[in-house]
């Protein structure tokens, strides 16, 4: 599927795009606050599908404003949800060479001034793949990219078999909406990621993500799963004292295979602030636009009476550093 983040005017305000009593938090001083949207549509998204995407997300902003941040997320067919270990299921696709690709995204960041970050998969070269989230710039310039750090293997995500982990480490990428902490999907359940981008100077966390149930799991573990997956997010909002903005999949995918029932995404996308308070949030089953005020001085503010970056023992922390301290 696609998801996008965004800054651009509020959409129709109707119970099909934005629940009628998403909170707000009021900005005090400094910038202005950065209203960010999210999109979740329909998974398998083939090209003519995309460009449709991209000129409904023009038409709901034709006025954006400057220093507003888009993300476009899981543009390519679904590659976080790879079901299958055959060589043949590859679909590949080279962003920064391709024809159009690059140029699309750019061309759109510049006619609504906002920043845009797309999740792809990378063809590095041959036999060599990454899970990569590429920013463009306002002016419509590749501003940096990340390269998915953690990669995960487990049932209904092989994704071991296609993609090498990143090898440019946490570095946040600086742009006119800030300096974007970009991490993806398998990236959120490592505080260690979120901390090196916060010690590097990020000021917004973000997470491209396809997470989801299997279907035949019991109620009690689908909620405890979905629960643990925001809890560890939000947590990493307060540790740091950072935004969080994270986008996820909803609907089914089957497994080509038939040997299980597919995943189920969770959606349940969510924008929280720097106190790990929920600003906006979707429901788990449904295409969504979420909108909320991020007011960007807060971090220091919330710094000052916790202190957890001041507090570090990083004489005492070696062990970390260990794959187990026996």
């Amino acid at each position: 599927g696609a998801l996008l983040y965004g800054h651009a005017p509020p959409p129709r305000t109707d119970s099909a795009t934005r629940p009628p009593d998403t909170p707000k938090a009021r900005t005090r001083g400094g910038p202005p606050a950065a209203p960010a949207a999210l999109e979740v549509v329909p998974p398998r998204m083939g090209r003519t599908q995309v460009l449709t995407l991209l000129s409904r997300m023009r038409a709901r902003a034709p006025k954006a404003q400057a220093g507003q941040e888009t993300r476009l997320a899981d543009l390519l067919q679904a590659a976080e949800a790879l079901m299958r270990r055959r060589a043949m299921v590859f679909v590949v696709s080279d962003f920064i060479s391709t024809p159009g690709w690059a140029e699309a995204l750019g061309r759109l960041a510049r006619e609504l001034g906002i920043v845009i970050v797309s999740s792809i998969f990378e063809r590095r070269a041959p036999g060599l793949y990454h899970n990569t989230a590429v920013v463009l710039e306002s002016d419509g310039r590749i501003a940096g990219q990340y390269r998915k750090m953690h990669i995960p293997d487990d049932p209904g995500f092989h994704e071991k078999f296609y993609f090498t982990p990143g090898d440019q480490g946490f570095v946040p990428i600086d742009t006119s909406v800030g300096r974007l902490g970009i991490l993806i999907c398998w990236d959120q359940w490592y505080p260690e990621a979120a901390r090196v981008m916060a010690l590097r100077g990020a000021q917004l966390l973000l997470y491209p993500t396809a997470i989801g149930w299997d279907p035949r799991d019991a109620p009690e573990e689908k909620s405890r799963q979905r629960d643990s997956w925001i809890t560890m997010q939000r947590a990493h909002a307060i540790a740091n004292g950072l935004p969080v903005l994270v986008c996820n999949r909803s609907g089914h995918e089957p497994d080509p295979s038939g040997l299980s029932a597919g995943i189920q995404f969770w959606g349940s996308s969510f924008i929280a602030g720097t106190q790990g308070e929920v600003l906006a949030q979707a429901p788990t089953d449904a295409a969504t636009v979420l909108m909320a005020d991020i007011d960007m001085t807060r971090t220091e503010s919330v710094r000052r009476i916790w202190p957890f970056l001041r507090d570090r023992r990083i004489d005492a922390y070696d062990d970390i550093l260990k794959r187990y301290a026996e």
